[in-house]
């Protein structure tokens, strides 16, 4: 009976040692946290402040956009493709009462953007840019350039 005990063990202890060296193997090789680290945290949460900031400015920007049109809109009483005659004051001239044609945010002012793409739209891109280099007194490549894109 000692033998049969002695067997066993011998047989039985390097089984146990395996298993437990196993284990001990595969815990050590297991990734230890399956959460999120502070820096992907850090930069998803940057990439969710960048998109929210990015949709404001969009938002503000179609705003302004929609200022603008609605102040560019030509009123009931005055027709902007009429010319004036000679001698008379241009439409885009600052009159009193008047905006000049570039206002103080540097950008053009919306009645003579206005014209302007009014008469591109009915093909007369010599008269427009004729129009604005009178209104901003640029130079015939700038004036010419602003033209092209509208």
């Amino acid at each position: 009976m000692g033998n049969n005990l002695g067997d066993l063990l011998l047989t039985a202890l390097p089984l146990v040692i395996l298993i437990g060296l196993l284990w001990a193997v595969s815990t050590a090789l297991r990734p230890r946290d399956t959460g999120v680290s502070e820096a992907e945290r850090y930069q998803r949460e940057l990439a969710s402040r960048s998109a929210a900031h990015q949709a404001s400015e969009i938002q503000a920007a179609l705003a302004q956009r929609a200022r603008i049109e609605a102040s560019a809109q030509p009123s009931q009483n005055r027709s902007h493709t009429s010319r004036p005659a000679p001698g008379q004051q241009s439409p885009n001239s600052p009159a009193r009462g008047q905006q000049p044609a570039i206002l103080p945010n540097g950008q053009l002012n919306p009645q003579l953007a206005f014209e302007l793409q009014n008469l591109v739209r009915s093909g007369q891109k010599i008269q427009a840019i004729k129009v604005l280099r009178q209104a901003t007194h640029s130079d015939l490549m700038t004036a010419k350039n602003y033209i092209d894109r509208l």
